[in-house]
């Protein structure tokens, strides 16, 4: 395959893409090179790449430096003349060379032959490249071994970045997969909020619908039907996600703020002596909602289970700048102590305290709102003083 002619810019984005620079000698490279040195007789071979500074050699036969500056490299020219091999028979008397360093000096380079590197997308990576003291002539079958040799190099290079590539799918995959369980687990106890709703408005109803003419059943009625719909619309983003995880994080919407908390707000039980102030002013997201869904969900429900106040108060606020959101959820209910303030973001961490309803935390809730910010480019931390409160800061990425 011949050396595309592409720019600069988007041959060294080609050869960083392989992730091979400064890597460690490998066995199979190696071997390829021995190859190359045995077969045309020469006493270096190496496999150089070159980017915009270097060529620096992911196997050398012959010598023992590792890279040299791109003005001294024979293999630059290589790739740039666009040709399946370069020769130079006598580098002392050609003008790109007979000046240069490792031809004048101890190294003493009389011929090369160098064979690109050329990927499938048509870049040219480096050479295969063979190097004499002396001046040679290369047979034509130890010119179509190199060859062969250079395309070797090459099938190592992609399979290795194929590797690389299912390496980091398979650790990407894992970790989707434990945020899917954590956020399953979250979304199933977020649930309840609503079916606990349904049950006694529905256990109230009968009752009073035995007492005919009760204007009472109107209002328990429309109590159900709400909180039924709002229980309704968080399955349907469940399933929706549940087909395609990927929504949970890249699939951003239009919303808006305020009007999505009054709805977060129905789905939770909150006691009559519990205030929530919310910003005023309308405000406009553009975000995952459903992630931002159980993010704000299980911040106002640990708010409003861990307030021990006789008036509590859960104040939300919102800023923005160019490039992030930004949230503050406080409360002034029991606080958490200092010690506590990183542990609560990890995994199956409790405080091993019981909340208003005398129930203990599962330590999936603030972990996985941990991992649902980090995976949309943002962050969470808390201030808090024991007895007086806390308050969460959010950053999202826009």
């Amino acid at each position: 395959m011949l050396v595309k002619e592409v720019n600069e810019e988007e041959r060294l984005a080609a050869l960083h893409s392989y992730h091979i620079l400064d890597t460690a000698e490998e066995k199979d490279f190696d071997d390829l090179t021995v190859l190359a040195s045995v077969i045309c007789q020469t006493p270096i071979a190496l496999i150089s790449l070159v980017d915009a500074k270097r060529q620096w050699f992911k196997s050398h036969i012959g010598v023992d430096d590792t890279e040299t500056p791109i003005e001294l490299s024979f293999c630059s020219h290589a790739i740039a003349s666009h040709n399946d091999i370069m020769i130079v028979p006598d580098a002392k008397v050609d003008p790109r060379f007979a000046e240069n360093p490792l031809v004048t000096g101890p190294i003493s380079i009389t011929y090369y032959a160098g064979v690109p590197l050329v990927t499938e997308d048509g870049h040219a990576l480096g050479t295969l490249c063979v190097i004499d003291y002396e001046k040679k002539i290369l047979a034509d079958d130890q010119i179509n071994a190199l060859k062969t040799l250079a395309k070797q190099v090459v099938d190592k290079l992609e399979l290795r970045r194929k590797i690389i590539h299912l390496e980091k799918t398979n650790q990407d995959l894992l970790n989707s997969n434990v945020l899917i369980q954590k956020f399953a687990s979250m979304a199933a106890h977020d649930i309840k909020n609503p079916l606990s709703s349904i049950l006694l408005t529905s256990q109230a109803l009968r009752l009073r619908h035995l007492k005919l003419q009760d204007e009472g059943c109107i209002l328990l009625v429309d109590l159900n039907i709400t909180a039924t719909q709002n229980l309704m619309s968080l399955v349907e983003e469940m399933l929706a996600y549940s087909r395609d995880p990927a929504l949970l994080l890249v699939k951003k919407q239009k919303f808006d703020f305020t009007g999505t908390l009054r709805k977060i707000l129905n789905l939770l039980s909150i006691p009559d002596n519990i205030e929530t102030l919310l910003p005023k002013d309308k405000i406009e997201l553009n975000l995952s909602l459903i992630a931002f869904e159980q993010i704000f969900i299980n911040l106002l429900s640990n708010a409003i289970r861990y307030n021990n106040k006789d008036k509590g108060i859960i104040k939300i606020r919102y800023d923005e700048d160019d490039d992030f959101y930004r949230f503050e959820v406080e409360d002034n209910g029991i606080g958490i102590a200092a010690q506590y303030h990183e542990k609560i973001f990890t995994n199956n961490f409790t405080l091993k305290i019981t909340d208003r309803y005398n129930k203990k935390g599962t330590g999936i809730g603030l972990s996985t709102v941990n991992d649902l910010i980090n995976a949309l480019g943002g962050n969470i931390y808390v201030k808090s003083t024991p007895g007086e409160g806390a308050t969460f800061y959010i950053t999202i990425k826009k």
